[in-house]
């Protein structure tokens, strides 16, 4: 028994707000959103995919943001990226450096905190 990958990640969002999780989500990083199973699709939310990029949204009642826990994602051009969330009115956070990483953080339209990764140019 061993457990190899991560499947998808899951994060909550009020009800409702799908349009406004598919502007940042596919409008603004460009992962493209997908159907959910028609037996799901009742409960609200979204899912965007790209290859085994998976990160679905779910409605939960009592929401509250994901402040501390969160995804990273590695992506690449993430100057581009940085400016284009910037230019649409998105925060952009700065931390500590990581060995081998330009990385920062940004806030989903719902306040769910996303880490955005990029590999460090080699030297």
């Amino acid at each position: 028994m061993s457990v190899r990958a991560i499947e998808h990640v899951q994060l909550a969002m009020p009800a409702g707000a799908e349009d406004r999780a598919a502007s940042f989500y596919e409008g603004l990083l460009g992962i493209p959103r997908v159907a959910k199973p028609e037996h799901l699709a009742t409960r609200g939310g979204c899912w965007f995919e790209a290859g085994p990029l998976r990160i679905h949204l779910g409605v939960e009642a009592d929401f509250r943001p994901a402040r501390k826990a969160h995804p990273a994602l590695l992506v690449d051009g993430l100057g581009a990226l940085v400016d284009r969330l910037a230019a649409a009115g998105i925060a952009v956070n700065t931390d500590e450096p990581l060995e081998g990483f330009e990385r920062v953080y940004v806030d989903d339209p719902f306040g769910n905190r996303i880490e955005l990764m990029e590999p460090s140019p080699a030297r």
